[in-house]
């Protein structure tokens, strides 16, 4: 059975940082293409960033290009997001699968950007 367990998550001030991790199970995880999505209240749950198996990355969209960088583990079927400089408009619950979704969703980790 596929698990996600996102965490990392947590309340920070504008302009700070968070490292978000998604550790998994039940997959091949070095074969897949892997993504960041996040979902804000009253919102769709969007892509925010795709790594290849090779570590090819791609960030969507274009608000977090430059402050978000994903990066992977596949020793450790891990996957992780580093957020500089956050802004508030970056609240939202942070969730990670495979590109296509396909899997069942883990249960996210919140992440507030508040002063």
């Amino acid at each position: 059975q596929v698990h996600f367990v996102e965490s990392g998550g947590g309340l920070v001030q504008p302009g700070g940082s968070l490292k978000l991790s998604c550790a998994t199970s039940g997959f091949s995880f070095s074969s897949y293409t892997m993504s960041w999505f996040r979902q804000a209240p009253g919102k769709e749950r969007e892509l925010v960033s795709t790594i290849t198996p090779s570590g090819h990355t791609l960030n969507y969209p274009d608000s977090v290009e430059g402050r978000f960088t994903i990066s992977r583990d596949n020793a450790k079927n891990t996957m992780y997001l580093q957020m500089n400089g956050l802004k508030p408009e970056d609240t939202a619950v942070y969730y990670c699968n495979v590109r296509t979704g396909r899997f069942d969703w883990g249960q996210g980790t919140q992440v507030t950007v508040s002063s």
